[in-house]
């Protein structure tokens, strides 16, 4: 009985000396050599992501869509607006500087309304003469103010205003597909982009001068 006792004492030190041996092997925990597991370093199998634990894959970006005819419609009203506000700026501006700047806006603006409708009515998108309701309020809304309160109030929308442009003909020059939509978008940016830069240094005149 005492030798059979010391016996199975011996088998169980040899067992877990066993397991000691196999896990300092395999430290990770993972399957042994040839099984599933990619050894460290190498690429990921299909289906796992290479990013840090819990992130999706990365995927290529799509190309963005861009509807040629809603961007000619959405241009159109806008240079509308913008040449009318611009002639507003001119008349009410308190100070030279931003009445300046309403008669380039508004120089700028007729030229590239104009053509934008020349390749509106070459593709057959219908474009309205006048203003719709939601840009006229914005026309008189601004209209109802004077003196310093416009210069800011004008400017600071020129400002919006002009950085959702520059990024609208951005799209359109880049993902466009018709040519001609395309080309009257990526002619009309830079004037754009130097409207934009203008109403930031405006912007920062009015409130040096606070």
């Amino acid at each position: 009985m005492r030798f059979r006792s010391r016996f199975s004492l011996i088998l169980a030190v040899a067992s877990l000396g066993g397991a000691a041996l196999i896990q300092a092997q395999n430290p990770g925990g993972g399957a042994p050599a040839g099984g599933s597991t990619p050894p460290s370093g190498g690429m990921p199998t299909a289906g796992q992501s290479g990013g840090a634990p819990g992130m999706a894959p990365m995927d290529t970006p799509m190309q963005t869509r861009v509807d040629d005819k809603k961007f000619l419609k959405d241009a159109a009203m806008g240079s509308m607006t913008e040449a009318q506000l611009g002639k507003l700026a001119a008349e009410k501006g308190s100070s030279d500087s931003v009445k300046q700047y309403g008669q380039k806006l508004a120089s700028d603006h007729a030229k590239a309304a104009d053509e934008l409708k020349q390749v509106a009515a070459k593709e057959n998108v219908q474009i309205p003469d006048s203003l719709d309701s939601k840009h006229q309020s914005k026309i008189d809304k601004l209209a109802k103010l004077s003196g310093p309160e416009f210069d800011r109030s004008f400017v600071k929308d020129q400002m919006k205003d002009h950085q959702k442009d520059v990024d609208d003909y951005k799209a359109e020059a880049q993902y466009g597909t018709n040519p001609d939509v395309k080309m009257v978008a990526a002619k009309q940016l830079p004037v754009l982009q130097q409207h934009l830069s203008e109403a930031k240094d405006l912007s920062k005149q009015k409130a040096a001068t606070k």
